[in-house]
């Protein structure tokens, strides 16, 4: 079976599965059944780096009796080989035809037990088990027996799994050059429950005796022992995330301050404080999981992705660094020095190097095929538009699924989100009010036809499924491309409305907004007497004028 396709700057091709550039700075959020509005279970994914995504989709496939699987790196070296199984399943980016949607998280850990050696990386791991498994459980199943039989290669990953009924969550890390298998550790979320990880390993203590809630390899203990990372006499209980990830000031900052963020959105009245976050001696580590104030929406999800700690004291539109119109961007290096000394900016859930991202839904009452859809968008997440991909479609938005860093295209979905979003670092806190009008336009009308379009969808499941598909089909690539263009007149309205420094009025008349007080009275502090312009007959000393 011949296919290819492109996720996370990863190629699969031509029955091989081939590496390309990613990134190690994701978040992801999981919401159970019970704490989801409508019984969906729901993971997200932000997966963030400086490259352009391409979407793709591959079909279910059939293979002979011994046939195997190269595993290649993107410039054509062959790491290995591994078995295929007879049947592979149907694949749209990151769900599959059963609903069973995966993300995941890079929390490095110990570097240490990176295997050079080891044959598959964490996102072929990821792959794979879309192709293999039907549930949660049978991933976290094929993912262990595939590292324990030809190496895991990646960093330390936490991988989020979701199916219609349960959401899990799996961190893995090697077992360092020339070692076999890997360390891990998945848990069940409660019902009722969310969680979220970015970028460091969560899961704690766990238990031993209770394979309904909790897997582990075998050796996930006496590895770290036999290491040295920990010491049952002295140590105290187990816990994966401090022994495979030690927390340090630099990945408490840099990954609890998003989880901390999400978790005391959804649930205020935990009243959760910044202490751990930001290093205070003492302070507990926030919860693996928590229940939300309410139920949460696909709307909610969405909006718990757009985050910049608005409204507390981390918040990245307000200050000198966010510039006189409330930039939240920063640029990288997120860590810089003056006089020796190490400073970091802020890590926010949404990043302008963000590739794309999603909001999944996995849903029991509904056919696989009319239940399971992505919710899908590119660049940053601040400024993007989700709209629905169906486990049932077989064509894409073409506008998604062309495209590369090296020119820039308006026929690219990601380089015209991507415009819009870079352009609006100009004037941020007034354009950013034009895109957000755009975007609940869209993403609102979108979500309230969403049980319309799924009512007709379902009456085609049960009269004519080939005509289900074209609905579907035609219904998600037309609201794509509609998206698309949307942007690309957004981009156009906001180069003539902020042009060169002037905001046009409705009947498009520059009009001279200028700066803020606020900003005028920073500027005049650090150079007051530059800019003043003398009374009359005033005489200003040559020594204060500014070369």
């Amino acid at each position: 079976m011949k296919a290819r396709f492109i996720i996370t700057g990863i190629v699969f091709a031509v029955g091989a599965i081939i590496e390309a550039p990613r990134s190690d700075a994701c978040t992801n959020i999981l919401v159970t059944k019970g704490a989801s509005a409508d019984g969906s279970v729901m993971i997200t994914y932000a997966c963030d780096g400086e490259f352009h995504p391409r979407l793709r989709w591959t079909p279910a496939a059939d293979y002979e009796p011994g046939e195997m699987l190269p595993i290649r790196h993107w410039d054509g070296k062959t790491y290995g080989e591994i078995k295929q199984v007879g049947h592979t399943y149907k694949v749209m980016y990151l769900i599959n035809e059963h609903q069973l949607a995966i993300s995941e998280t890079t929390f490095s850990g110990r570097e240490e037990l990176i295997n050079p050696d080891g044959i598959l990386h964490y996102w072929d791991l990821m792959r794979l088990a879309l192709q293999r498994a039907k549930t949660a459980r049978e991933a976290i199943r094929v993912m262990a027996d595939l590292v324990a039989e030809y190496g895991y290669r990646s960093e330390g990953e936490s991988i989020s799994i979701a199916d219609t009924e349960e959401a899990w969550i799996l961190e893995i890390i090697g077992p360092g050059p020339g070692g076999k298998g890997a360390e891990w550790v998945a848990i069940r979320v409660p019902d009722g429950m969310i969680s979220a990880h970015a970028n460091k390993a969560r899961i704690g203590e766990f238990p031993l005796n209770d394979p309904d809630n909790c897997l582990y390899s075998e050796n996930v203990i006496s590895f770290a022992i036999e290491k040295g990372y920990y010491n049952p006499e002295t140590d105290g209980p187990f816990r994966f995330c401090d022994v495979y990830c030690p927390p340090t000031p630099r990945n408490q900052r840099y990954a609890s301050t998003r989880v901390w963020s999400i978790f005391r959105r959804a649930a205020p009245s935990l009243n959760f404080t910044p202490d751990h976050h930001r290093g205070a001696e003492g302070a507990e580590p926030y919860p693996l999981w928590i229940k939300p104030d309410r139920k949460l929406s696909v709307g909610d999800l969405m909006a718990l992705m757009r985050d910049h700690y608005e409204g507390t004291g981390m918040d990245m539109t307000a200050g000198v660094d966010a510039g006189d119109y409330g930039t939240p961007n920063r640029w990288r290096p997120i860590n810089w020095f003056v006089d020796g000394v190490e400073y970091v900016w802020e890590r926010p859930v949404s990043t302008q190097q963000t590739g794309f991202s999603f909001v999944s839904q996995s849903r029991s009452w509904l056919p696989n095929e009319i239940g399971g859809v992505l919710w899908y968008g590119v660049d940053d997440t601040y400024t993007t538009c989700y709209i629905p991909l169906y486990v049932a479609i077989d064509d894409l938005p073409k506008s998604y699924t062309v495209g590369g860093l090296d020119r820039f295209t308006w026929d690219s979905a990601w380089w015209t989100f991507n415009f819009v979003a870079n352009f609006a670092n100009i004037r941020y806190a007034d354009m950013i009010q034009d895109i957000q009008a755009v975007q609940r336009d869209l993403e609102g009308n979108l979500l309230a036809l969403q049980p319309a379009v799924e009512r007709t969808a379902l009456q085609l499941h049960q009269s004519d499924r080939e005509l289900m598909t074209r609905y579907l089909t035609d219904y998600c690539v037309y609201h794509g491309e509609l998206a698309v263009q949307r942007w690309r007149q957004l981009g156009e309205h906001l180069i003539c409305k902020y042009n060169d420094g002037y905001v046009q009025d409705e009947n498009h008349s520059p009009q001279e907004i200028g700066y803020s007080e606020g900003w005028l009275r920073r500027v005049i502090a650090d150079r007051p007497d530059q800019f003043r312009l003398p009374e009359k007959d005033e005489a200003v000393p040559e020594s204060k004028l500014v070369d």
